[in-house]
């Protein structure tokens, strides 16, 4: 019986190769599209955040100065720094809530989902890695991230009775598997991508290629996650090294190739039957190869070894991978970095700084012009403090020092005017510069508008950074959980909400405007507490949570406080019901007595006439007496008459004045 061995490695299919051309095809296009538009650029950006200089980067040809100005890289920091603290300033940085009108008023899986994604997220190191995808976006205008799902080992302690020994137990380490999602940053230089595309899933696919350790290429064989090839080292190109180096380590690696995207079904079924998908197209055309096409997962190494090929196995059917733009640039799936914007400043303040160097190195440095003829044979000319110098005559003949005129102190002004516009291109005026800028305001609203155009041009990044890369990458995470964890991420339907909204510098200034009102309103003000709780939900303290709890009991009213305003109130109410009460009787009074005052004014008239006609008839000596006194009498009483209408009238005239002031009382 002969004896046969099975062989070592895997044989590539025809449809493992026409994959593998299908793939490299299109990857090499895109490859040399983003080159030729993009890569010498980007190397440039890098050199300028890192303060490198390269030759390619002189100015002039005569340049000799090789200082770099740091005005970009305080720019790329200092927005860096406050966008990642509008993201995680603030601790959590996401929010979860159902989507769904939950039945049974019961949200617990939610809460535990989202408690539960946060402990896994600082496992993972999230915080970290999205540091690092921001910071490239600052530097050259995309933030790129691949989602990756693994499956790690974790080690926890554990204590263990020992069985047939009562009271004793074994103490040590706990073995256990735990799925991890985690987010790798993408360099641009390693990515490439369809330039017909605006976005990830408009592309016809993406692709993540660098060079990695053959180790790692081997533990995948070994695993199952490779096919099994004959898989050997292999080096190219530079442009794949995420950081520019003098000399490149180039061994033990291997190019990795990992594409995301549409393919052919025929090349990942072993041909399958795809007679009725080629009579579509009965005469050979270009449009064979895009036929029938389903989204999959492809590795290559070393640009010909197909170690994966698949069906997108994630339940979404969603491409791990994650890309934003830093700054919008309509219609293109880059965007435009910190860098991008303050490149010419940066040009500009190199060159004027450099040239200022070169004229330092000319007007400082001791020069001298020497009769060559008239110095001893083989004497060698150095110019240094106690020098003895031979010459063969006077030496004021034949040494003269000399100069190449005056350096000009302006080029550094200069310089920092060229700075300034730098900071202002990239909305990164720090606080000496935005004083300067405003001064002439001479008050708080210059400020105000410098810190508002500031702070508007900060929350377009971080509208970008949340809506384009963290609910998308929160999303595919919980998902991919779903999937391959379901025993601690069942299967609910939510929604993500970002939860980082300001800076550090957004946030000190509305606490400026918080404590300003504040002012204004006095300790008294009814809406107190609320405006205590928004200065402590935009501070950084630790233990804001529990002061903004206390708020809360504060500005919910104590039962017994409540009765206690309450009664005082009531008793308030019945004393001013006593009090009008009061005022009405001591109204009518008055009113009683105005009215009986003018009637005994009615009637004095006739008591007057009766007592002049007694007087008039009493004490008659003669009979033409009578007579007289009848006509006195009745001039006196005309008179009295007359007194008597002017104080009714009068009286008539106050009884007016009081009703009409009782009548606005009651009003």
């Amino acid at each position: 019986m002969e004896n046969t061995k099975a062989p070592e490695f895997e044989e590539p299919t025809e449809s493992d190769k026409d994959l593998v051309s299908y793939v490299t095809g299109h990857c090499d296009s895109w490859r040399d599209w983003r080159n030729s538009n993009y890569l010498e650029l980007w190397d440039e950006y890098e050199r300028i955040f890192r303060g490198v200089w390269a030759s390619e980067d002189k100015t002039r040809d005569s340049e000799r100065s090789r200082i770099i100005s740091p005005a970009t890289q305080q720019a790329v920091e200092t927005r860096h720094a406050e966008i990642m603290e509008a993201i995680f300033g603030q601790g959590d940085f996401f929010d979860i809530e159902d989507d769904v009108q939950d039945v049974n008023g019961n949200d617990i899986d939610v809460s535990l989902i989202k408690a539960q994604l946060a402990d896994d997220f600082k496992k993972d190191k999230i915080r970290k890695a999205v540091d690092q995808i921001e910071l490239m976006a600052e530097i050259y205008g995309t933030g790129i991230g691949e989602i990756v799902v693994k499956t790690e080992k974790e080690y926890v302690p554990a204590t263990q009775a020992i069985p047939g020994v009562i009271g004793q137990a074994a103490i040590g380490v706990q073995e256990k598997d735990r799925t991890a999602v985690k987010i790798i940053p993408v360099n641009p230089k390693n990515f490439l991508f369809d330039p017909n595309g605006t976005s990830i899933d408009d592309c016809l696919g993406v692709a993540v290629e660098k060079y990695v350790g053959l180790h790692k290429i081997v533990k995948g064989i070994e695993d199952g996650i490779y096919r099994k090839v004959n898989i050997g080292p292999m080096y190219d190109t530079e442009d794949l090294e995420v950081t520019q180096e003098d000399s490149q380590f180039q061994t033990d690696k291997v190019k990795l190739l990992t594409y995301y995207g549409l393919v052919p079904r025929e090349y990942l079924t072993d041909m399958g039957d795809t007679e009725e998908l080629m009579d579509l197209f009965p005469e050979e055309s270009d449009a064979d190869e895009y036929t029938d096409l389903v989204e999959a997962i492809v590795v290559i190494a070393n640009d010909s070894l197909l170690l994966k090929a698949e069906e997108n196995p994630y339940m979404m059917k969603d491409r791990p991978v994650i890309a934003y733009q830093d700054d919008t640039v309509p219609n293109r799936l880059l965007g435009r970095g910190t860098v991008e914007k303050a490149y010419n400043m940066q040009k500009a303040i190199d060159a004027q700084m450099r040239s200022h160097m070169d004229s330092l190195a000319l007007t400082t440095a001791p020069m001298i012009g020497i009769d060559a003829t008239r110095l001893p044979r083989g004497a060698k000319f150095e110019v240094k403090p106690g020098k003895a110098i031979l010459t063969n005559g006077n030496p004021n003949e034949i040494l003269q020092p000399f100069k190449f005129g005056v350096t000009d102190g302006n080029n550094l002004q200069t310089a920092q005017a060229f700075e300034r516009m730098l900071l202002q291109a990239t909305g990164t005026l720090d606080s000496q510069g935005m004083v300067s800028n405003v001064s002439r305001d001479a008050g708080g609203a210059g400020m105000s508008a410098a810190m508002g155009a500031i702070i508007k041009k900060y929350k377009r990044t971080l509208t970008n950074f949340q809506e384009d890369f963290l609910i998308p990458f929160i999303k595919k995470a919980v998902f991919r959980y779903m999937q391959f964890d379901p025993e601690r991420y069942p299967s609910v339907d939510m929604n993500f909400m970002p939860t980082a909204t300001l800076g550090i510098m957004a946030r000190e200034y509305e606490q400026q405007q918080f404590i300003a009102l504040l002012q204004t309103l006095g300790p008294n003000t009814p809406v107190l507490p609320v405006i205590l709780k928004g200065i402590v939900q935009n501070s950084s303290l630790t233990n804001r949570y529990e002061m903004m709890a206390a708020l809360d009991k504060m500005s919910q009213p104590d039962p017994q406080q409540q009765q206690t305003q309450m009664m005082q109130q009531q008793l308030a109410l019945q004393t001013a019901q006593a009090q009008l009460a009061l005022v009405q009787a001591q109204t009518a009074e008055k009113a009683a007595n105005a009215q009986q005052t003018q009637v005994e004014t009615q009637m004095m008239p006739e008591e007057m006439r009766v007592k002049v006609v007694q007087a008039a008839s009493n004490n008659l000596d003669r009979g033409d007496d009578f007579g007289k006194r009848l006509q006195l009498a009745d001039r006196i009483l005309k008179e009295k008459d007359i007194n008597l209408k002017a104080a009714d009238i009068a009286s008539n005239e106050r009884i007016a004045v009081m009703q009409m002031q009782n009548r606005a009382k009651k009003v």
